[in-house]
């Protein structure tokens, strides 16, 4: 993919948006939230629900767990420990080797961890072409956008709407495949669709304050910001957002920003 002159970089948009959830569901009477579809372009620092030391006890006391192993997992990526936190998924994707969002939280990990080739070959060998999830699909696009394979990526997100029409998730993963080429008219009508759906994760409103706010409506995606979270986290959100569009160059921001990063 050829990035256009001032666009997001993609390490900062793909760091991000590979290690939040956004409301995948595991198969089985109890259906947790999958914390690891794609989730945002960010408006300050990742939350993660526990630390990975709070998740370390859960973890060890019921390792079989794929709703615990998903949560330690997330919980290790967003302290930037992605190599363990691909051992926990490699060990749950052999216990559980049907689950498709194990799978795609597998793939995503790994393609986070830069083993794009292995993430790929996850997911793919996981989705059934006769009858393809959705999930995987999705998941098989951002490691794409991620690879900078943007037409690809979006034909892959084109198709899990087919099988899953109006997914937040997946119109959410599309709407920042368009915000990584710096279209951002795109990303937001799209991100607005998403944010339509009753389903949606105050993490996709997130995306979408931020889009907004990039092509200079600040006070429009101050409201979203604050109508999507509680009132301590929307400030914060909203102070990140107002300091970053106040550079004078806010590509510039955004560059130094991706290049404090780990990895």
């Amino acid at each position: 993919m050829r990035r256009r002159s001032g666009s997001v970089p993609s390490k900062i948009v793909m760091a991000t948006m590979l290690a939040l959830g956004v409301g995948l569901a595991l198969g089985g009477c109890a259906r947790p939230r999958d914390p690891d579809t794609t989730g945002s372009i960010g408006l300050g620092p990742e939350t993660a629900t526990g630390t990975a030391a709070q998740w370390t006890e859960r973890y060890t006391a019921t390792p079989d767990d794929p709703a615990v192993a998903l949560g330690f997992a997330r919980a290790l990526r967003a302290e930037g420990r992605a190599a363990q936190a691909v051992d926990v998924l490699q060990r749950t994707m052999i216990q559980h080797p049907n689950s498709p969002v194990v799978a795609s939280a597998y793939g995503k990990a790994l393609a986070e961890k830069g083993d794009f080739e292995a993430a790929l070959k996850v997911v793919r060998g996981a989705n059934s072409p006769r009858t393809p999830d959705w999930r995987l699909t999705s998941a098989e696009g951002a490691i794409q956008d991620q690879l900078g394979n943007a037409e690809e990526a979006r034909r892959l997100y084109e198709a899990a709407l087919q099988i899953a029409p109006e997914e937040p998730t997946v119109l959410n993963n599309l709407g920042l495949s368009y915000a990584l080429t710096n279209e951002l008219p795109k990303a937001e009508q799209i991100l607005r669709r998403a944010v339509a759906s009753p389903r949606a994760d105050a993490r996709v409103r997130q995306n979408l304050a931020l889009v907004v706010g990039l092509q200079g409506r600040f006070d429009e995606a101050r409201k979203i910001a604050t109508e999507a979270l509680p009132k301590d986290q929307a400030d914060a959100n909203v102070a990140y957002l107002r300091a970053m569009l106040a550079q004078p160059n806010t590509w510039k921001q955004l560059e130094k920003t991706d290049a404090r990063r780990p990895g």
